[in-house]
């Protein structure tokens, strides 16, 4: 079976050196004072599926509206939608190819190829943790060493692994749980159309895919454990909470002990797999705090324990423990 290989930026391999692209999308999104944040823009962003799944294939090669409509169950009208929106945000960069009947394709930005860790632990997290997939996720090979990997998440100052409990923070002067939300829950789309489809990030969308989900997910990593810290810190109706945490508890991300304050009280903490999601939120946040940047200042600051400086993520192979870079990472598909 051949096998096709570009790099998890978006460049073919045998296009890297060449690569060469100047567009607006360089330089970082200036917020205006008491919008939504950069944290907010960046969950509106990838909990979507929809543009989660657009990208995954313009880092495949999908340049042309034709290319995501033959990969995808996607209509019409929805694909309009997420490629003007992904094109307003600067991730696709829309460029005629054709001049007679004007043809137009959408290639990445920089930005929009600085996605890359983002989408590395995404697809990282679900092959470990989401057996279920109907179709294999895309085989990863570090092209420095050769090897299939898994990228190991670390501080970029020290070169450490860190755990989330190595890594402190909370709220800059940008931040808040209103500011940090998306402005609307996101719009899944149905399953029922496209039931067994593959290609699909169904626990991902479970976790950051609704407001609310990734509200309560960033709650727990900042350190909410009792239905109460997490009702309060959110502003969400004690409904939402309570369904919220049902979820969160079905997909194995939750767990429920008693509280050590009450016994008659639930606690609920991270499991392996919810320490695991980890780094899809750090990559996330780094990237939209990179080019996302609000008047007042960060939405977020983090700290490393270990070395005390300001945490900035770094991604390592596990084979080599080089820290991986974007056009070193290569996306395998078979023919």
């Amino acid at each position: 079976m051949a096998h096709h290989s570009v790099s998890l930026d978006g460049i073919p391999v045998a296009g890297i050196a060449d690569r060469t692209l100047v567009h607006p999308a360089d330089r970082p999104t200036q917020l205006p004072a008491g919008h939504t944040n950069a944290v907010g823009l960046t969950l509106g962003l990838i909990g979507d599926e929809w543009n989660l799944l657009i990208m995954r294939y313009a880092v495949l090669g999908a340049r042309r509206y034709s290319d995501w409509r033959k990969a995808l169950p996607i209509s019409h009208a929805v694909l309009t939608r997420r490629l003007a929106l992904l094109t307003e945000m600067a991730i696709f960069e829309r460029v005629e190819y054709q001049e007679r009947a004007r043809r137009f394709e959408y290639r990445l930005t920089k930005r929009g190829r600085d996605l890359w860790p983002v989408l590395l632990t995404i697809w990282a997290w679900e092959s470990v943790w989401v057996p279920e997939h109907v179709e294999s996720l895309p085989r990863m090979v570090h092209r420095r060493c050769g090897q299939e990997f898994l990228p190991v998440f670390g501080c970029a100052a020290c070169g450490q692994a860190a755990r989330p409990r190595d890594v402190t923070g909370g709220f800059g002067p940008s931040g808040t749980w209103e500011r940090s939300a998306p402005a609307a829950t996101t719009r899944r789309r149905s399953n029922t159309s496209v039931e067994g489809q593959a290609g699909m990030f169904p626990q991902t969308m479970a976790l950051v895919g609704n407001r609310w989900s990734a509200a309560l997910l960033g709650a727990a990593f900042l350190g909410s454990h009792r239905f109460g810290e997490f009702e309060q810190r959110l502003g969400a109706p004690p409904t939402i909470i309570a369904d919220r945490l049902r979820v969160f508890c079905e997909l194995g991300v939750f767990e429920q002990e008693p509280s050590a304050e009450r016994p008659d009280w639930l606690s609920y903490h991270l499991t392996e797999k919810g320490h695991a999601f980890f780094p899809v939120v750090m990559t996330a946040i780094d990237w939209g705090q990179r080019w996302f940047r609000a008047a007042e200042g960060p939405a977020l600051f983090y700290t490393h324990r270990a070395c005390g400086k300001d945490f900035q993520v770094q991604l390592t192979c596990d084979g080599c423990a080089v820290p991986l870079r974007g056009n070193e990472v290569l996306v395998e598909r078979g023919t």
